[in-house]
């Protein structure tokens, strides 16, 4: 099942300069005006739109912000147009099956950039079904993991209620049903993890491999998907 979405590499991978933190705090803002206006305002009683609000205080993101955009999610703030998650299906450039979620307040217009995007960079955007049935849709969670930690962190996530994990340096991808996420995180956080992040996800249920050129094509088009403020998350199925 390991695997995780390629929004959270890109971050890792690259960091986040000055420029590059704007980008990101529109992307979370829209989240959680779609998580406020899915389930409210409240994050004792919204656990998606809770675990969206911790996502955009781990990058910094400024109180007024998130605060704005959870009144425009619950329609206290009206600033435009209401918000929608959509979910188009691709191949890139060595027919990497992917899934993009984009959080849009124009889903024409989202739709020509994110095709447009593809087809400069050697992917196509295809009918929906296509590529959605290659996917489980499961509960993710990124922990840092100590150094010292690694020897019996393997017990403490299966433990907590893993049903597979990731390790990769001092961070780990933990994946659940997704009607079990909130309770694998809340064991985790017993256990002293610190959570990263914590989201539902999309995993392939068989995985493939391509060569380093393939794979340099591939992460330039992710590259420039993610420099779209509406591209949100993309889940492949790469080992």
């Amino acid at each position: 099942m390991s695997g995780h979405s390629k929004w959270s590499s890109i971050k890792h991978k690259k960091g986040i300069n000055d420029a590059k933190r704007a980008n990101v705090f529109t992307k979370i803002a829209r989240m959680i005006a779609i998580g406020a206006r899915e389930g409210g305002g409240d994050l004792a009683v919204n656990f998606k739109l809770k675990m969206l609000v911790d996502k955009a205080r781990s990058v910094n993101m400024p109180k007024d912000n998130i605060e704005r955009a959870i009144k425009r999610g619950t329609g206290e703030l009206k600033d435009g147009a209401i918000i929608e998650e959509v979910i188009y299906e691709a191949y890139g450039p060595s027919q990497e099956a992917m899934l993009i979620k984009v959080a849009t307040d124009n889903k024409n217009r989202t739709f020509g950039e994110v095709r447009n995007i593809l087809t400069k960079n050697g992917g196509k955007i295809v009918t929906a079904g296509a590529i959605s049935y290659m996917f489980n849709q499961v509960g993710e969670i990124e922990i840092s993991v100590k150094e010292a930690d690694k020897e019996d962190v393997e017990m403490k996530l299966i433990e907590s209620g893993a049903e597979d994990f990731s390790l990769e340096d001092n961070t780990a991808w933990v994946y659940t049903k997704l009607s079990e996420l909130k309770i694998v995180k809340e064991n985790l956080e017993r256990e002293n993890f610190q959570i990263l992040n914590a989201q539902p996800s999309y995993v392939a249920t068989q995985k493939k491999e391509i060569t380093e050129a393939e794979r340099e094509k591939y992460e330039n088009l992710l590259e420039k998907l993610d420099e779209n403020d509406d591209v949100v998350e993309i889940y492949d199925d790469l080992k």
